[in-house]
């Protein structure tokens, strides 16, 4: 997808003289494997065509003055003096404050940024903001960017100072993906390998139009529960464990922290089925594994809202749907489908009336191609 028009115009007005790059950086959605990334485990996600764009020039000073269009707001802040605030900035802050802890020697820049994707939706705009303040830094300060390493600097930005505990997936998959492929990341070693999608089918995301914040619900009370399980059972993380000994040792957890263990050991399996699924060509077998992903993220991590559920169950139900899950944190946000493409427009319209009637609200549905990660070009 090309940045919009406006972004060269927008640069002239507010600093009088043109771009000299353009970073993009794509959200993404998750195809299997949910609160699997900060257990060390096993994720399937794809990058969208749904990005976020900073139309750029170097400065030679140490400052950043960037405006951005989705607000209608510009900020400027000093790379010598950090300090927290709210909103959006903040998540160029928290990229700086990790690279300068990472020893790089920054330099400040002049930004327009844009974004299209849908904020709260659970298709990581945080993550694809981080990615794309990544590679912008990189150009103005003349130093080399590594996906895997900048992935690492997102995350450490969204933990450290936005304060959110989350995962490596959404940074990985906007670093590196390609296009036409879905990424399988092993999260504790970030190898990561590209998945050809099928052509016969599509992903559609449905937005139900409900949202939430990632810092205020019951995120970090769910990684606090798995790594409470994993020491239990002895393990580094729940990577390491399995179904038949966590059976075995059920009296020594709370049941609560027992579903959440259950959930993520169950999910990794179905991310490596999943990977035998697709290079059979079994989208049969791969819709299945969404709704197995569902069930469980509905009822042993408890993740879902009524609207995720409406949703998945009113798409599951379609003719052409080979599955259906929530995707992202939950709370709100997002599901995802996998459709047979001649059904497209049918099943577009029937999940959208269906939902509109159960449950008063409008859902936003997005077909989504597989994306190709972060991407620079010459203004």
């Amino acid at each position: 997808m090309q940045p919009p028009s406006t972004l060269q115009q927008l640069f002239q007005r507010e600093f009088s003289t043109f771009p000299t790059f353009i970073v993009r950086a794509p959200g993404r959605v998750n195809l299997l494997g949910e609160h699997t990334d900060y257990n060390d485990g096993f994720v399937l996600p794809m990058a969208i065509e749904h990005a976020v764009w900073i139309a750029l020039r170097p400065r030679e000073d140490r400052q950043v003055h960037i405006y951005a269009q989705n607000f209608d707001e510009k900020i400027i802040f000093s790379l010598d003096s950090l300090e927290k605030n709210a909103g959006w900035g903040e998540y160029l802050k928290g990229v700086a404050h990790a690279l300068q802890k990472a020893s790089f020697l920054l330099k400040g820049w002049d930004g327009v940024m844009f974004g299209n994707v849908p904020v709260g939706a659970g298709l990581s705009s945080s993550a694809a903001v981080e990615i794309a303040a990544t590679r912008t830094f990189a150009l103005a300060s003349d130093y080399e960017w590594n996906a895997r390493q900048m992935a690492l600097i997102g995350q450490r930005a969204e933990v450290d100072w936005v304060g959110v505990n989350s995962g490596i997936m959404d940074q990985m998959v906007s670093a590196a993906a390609r296009a036409g492929h879905a990424l399988f990341l092993d999260t504790r070693s970030l190898e990561y390998e590209h998945i050809p999608l099928p052509k016969e089918a599509a992903i559609i995301v449905m937005d139900t139009s409900t949202r939430r914040g990632l810092v205020d619900s019951a995120y970090n009370t769910r990684r606090a529960e798995c790594e409470q399980a994993s020491k239990t059972l002895g393990v580094a993380a729940l990577r390491d464990a399995n179904l038949t000994v966590l059976n075995e040792r059920r009296g020594e957890l709370e049941e609560q922290v027992f579903r959440r263990a259950r959930h993520v050991i169950s999910e990794n399996q179905r991310v490596l089925d999943a990977i035998s699924a697709l290079r059979a060509g079994d989208l049969a077998y791969f819709g299945k594994l969404f709704n197995a992903s569902h069930n469980s993220l509905r009822d042993d991590f408890e993740v879902t809202n009524d609207a995720l559920n409406w949703i998945v169950g009113i798409a599951q139900s379609q003719p052409g749907c080979y599955g259906a899950r929530m995707t992202g944190a939950g709370f709100g946000g997002a599901a995802v489908a996998l459709v047979k493409r001649e059904e497209l427009e049918a099943f577009s319209q029937a999940v959208k009336s269906e939902y509109k009637l159960k449950s008063g609200l409008d859902a936003q549905l997005y077909i989504c191609e597989a994306s190709a990660g972060t991407s620079i070009e010459k203004s």
